[in-house]
Parts: C-alpha cells; sequence; structure tokens
C-alpha cells in the first residue's frame, strides 16, 4: 500500500468531510462520478458540482471550477484524467480544502505531493464510494 493509501488518513476524510467539490461530476446516470456522487448525497454528504460543461446535477448547480464556489470545501474528489490533476489541486490548496481524494484510476504524484506539502490530507487511485462502503458495511 503507498502513503496515499493510508487508511487512518481515509477515515479522516471520511469523518470530518461534510462539503464535497466533485471536480468531473457528470449529469449522465451511467457515469461512475454520477453514482459516486448519489451515493455520498445519500449517506449525508453535500455534494458540490464541479465541471463547466454542465448546468448542475441532482438540482444542485455546477460550478466551473474550484475558485468559483462561495461555500467553504472540506474535501475535493477528483474525476479527471491524471495529467489534468495538477491545477485542480492548485485551486484546492487556494480555495482552503482540507484533503484531495484522486479516484480510481486518478494518480498523480506530483500534485499529491504538492497537496500534502500545503498540509492537505491526500487519497490517491482509490473509490470513496467503495472506501466509505467498506466502513459503514
Amino acid at each position: 500500500m503507498n502513503k496515499y493509501q493510508d487508511s487512518q488518513v481515509i477515515e479522516k476524510i471520511l469523518s470530518n468531510s461534510k462539503t464535497i467539490a466533485v471536480v468531473g461530476l457528470s449529469d449522465k446516470p451511467d457515469r461512475p462520478s454520477y453514482g459516486v456522487s448519489n451515493y455520498l448525497i445519500r449517506n449525508g454528504y453535500k455534494i458540490i458540482p464541479v465541471n463547466p460543461a454542465i448546468k448542475g446535477v441532482f438540482g444542485i448547480n455546477s460550478y466551473p471550477d474550484l475558485l468559483s464556489i462561495p461555500d467553504s470545501i472540506d474535501l475535493v474528489d477528483i474525476f479527471r484524467r491524471s495529467e489534468d490533476v495538477g491545477p485542480i489541486v492548485e485551486q484546492a490548496i487556494a480555495a482552503g480544502a482540507a484533503a484531495v481524494w484522486m479516484q480510481e484510476g486518478v494518480i498523480n504524484p506530483e500534485a499529491a505531493d504538492k497537496a500534502g506539502e500545503a498540509g492537505l490530507d491526500i487519497v490517491m487511485d482509490l473509490c470513496i464510494k467503495k472506501e466509505h462502503a467498506k466502513r459503514n458495511a
């Protein structure tokens, strides 16, 4: 297991995060980001969609980027290609997020290290839905 899959960090993020900005959230029900976000909503989390290509999803307005969100963000959950993560992490740091979660298959060690150096908790290459379900089974 790598340092970005630490079970104590995962537990801390799942317990402390109330507001989750989901970067790359799709309004298409067949997309993983839609299913994961729907699960998170059903489990009491507040979701903020971040996708410049959609107006909103689940009746919640979407924002073009993290810095456009007026609310405070606890966690940034990233559903984007690994090479696109760097600027998202920079925005997460600037927005004052406490943590960044890169979904399964999203791997960017440089961005993870940068977030870690800025004091954010990091999870990389894991699904937040699967990790939450595992702990609440």
